[in-house]
């Protein structure tokens, strides 16, 4: 299936591993030109790469920063004034419990996980409006549709973007630029093993034990695999997905059930 966006240009935020590096793959594949960030410019420089031998018909730029920090943001859009596709994504906050969170810890969450992404759009979606075309793309996370209790720090930040880009999208949509989520549930990350490690510990269980249980309540029996949210991303940034905004996509084989 050809998605229409050989050609584009794309900004993807957080993207040597996990799911943003599948969003970057699976953009490149389709012959869009990234540009990927990361704070670790090691695993930077091996992931671009690698999508440099995969794909030598596109132009891959790599610049390592915190995409967080104001800095960070600066550069990225050095390296990629006006992309065609965005694709915001920031680590989440670390689980805990809300007792022992500060005042910097919830600025730290809202910086990385709504304020980030929205500086972002704004220093970009009025050019994707002059050249009638732009794809935009939160990396949220389930959590958004149903909360989880260790996870307060995301479920605020992630909300509160949600919320913002509720109205956003649909003044946007008219000139061909959507907005949308992608709710990521259990998928095989780094980030999943970080929660599920924190949770062994909290719980005196082994870690090999949760990852388990957590399959095998999964009604897929798995946790997804970040190729399979990389080809929904691609697909939302499609020329042809104009009619999509402000939609909050779960991708979770099911685990989920009751979030309409």
């Amino acid at each position: 299936m050809d998605l229409g966006i050989k050609g584009r240009r794309a900004l993807v935020c957080a993207s040597s591993k996990g799911l943003g590096r599948a969003c970057a793959a699976a953009l490149a594949a389709e012959g869009v030109h990234v540009t990927m960030t990361a704070r670790g410019a090691e695993a930077l420089a091996q992931a671009a790469a690698d999508l440099r031998k995969a794909y030598p018909d596109v132009e891959i730029i790599e610049v390592a920063g915190d995409i967080t920090t104001p800095e960070g943001r600066a550069a990225a859009l050095q390296a990629c004034p006006e992309p065609d596709i965005l694709v915001n994504n920031a680590g989440g906050p670390p689980p805990g419990d809300f007792r022992n969170w500060t005042r910097d810890d919830w600025i730290k969450a809202l910086d990385a996980n709504m304020l980030t992404p929205i500086e972002l759009i704004k220093a970009t979606v009025d050019q994707m409006i002059a050249r009638k075309f732009g794809r935009i793309v939160n990396i949220t996370s389930a959590a958004v549709k149903a909360p989880i209790d260790v996870l307060g720090l995301s479920n605020g930040a992630r909300t509160g973007l949600t919320g913002f880009v509720a109205g956003l999208s649909r003044k946007t949509v008219r000139h061909n630029v959507t907005i949308n989520a992608l709710l990521p549930g259990p998928f095989d990350t780094d980030r999943l093993r970080g929660v599920s490690a924190g949770q062994a510990k909290a719980s005196g269980v082994p870690v090999e034990q949760i990852l388990q249980t957590r399959m095998n309540e999964n009604p897929a029996g798995r946790f997804g695999d970040p190729e399979e949210f990389g080809l929904a991303c691609a697909f939302l940034c499609g020329a042809k997905s104009g009619y999509i905004t402000g939609q909050n996509i779960l991708l979770d084989g099911g685990a989920f059930p009751g979030t309409l």
